[in-house]
């Protein structure tokens, strides 16, 4: 799965920001915050990755445990999807 086109994503100081451009715009109005976290895991869509990839970078990146990170990607992986913003 990937992010789908229309997303611009930038660090801004400590902070992590997708801008929507073109057409999102429209849907969208203003920017996307996001934690250390989300902005991991939306780069690594952004390449393409598989929620069992994205699992593995975070055990890899950060000090938590499997089943923690499996519910993190599912919820942030599911609300992204809910939005229509990932693609297959």
């Amino acid at each position: 799965m990937k992010i789908a086109k229309g997303f611009v994503r930038r660090a801004v100081g400590d902070s992590y920001m997708v801008v929507p451009v073109g057409m999102r715009t429209q849907d969208i109005p203003g920017v996307i915050a996001l934690s250390e976290t989300g902005d991991f895991i939306w780069r690594k869509l952004e390449n393409g990755a598989t929620e069992e990839e994205l699992v593995d970078a975070l055990l890899v990146e950060y000090d938590v445990d499997r089943q923690r990170a499996e519910a993190g990607v599912r919820g942030f992986v599911a609300e992204l999807a809910d939005k229509g913003w990932l693609e297959d």
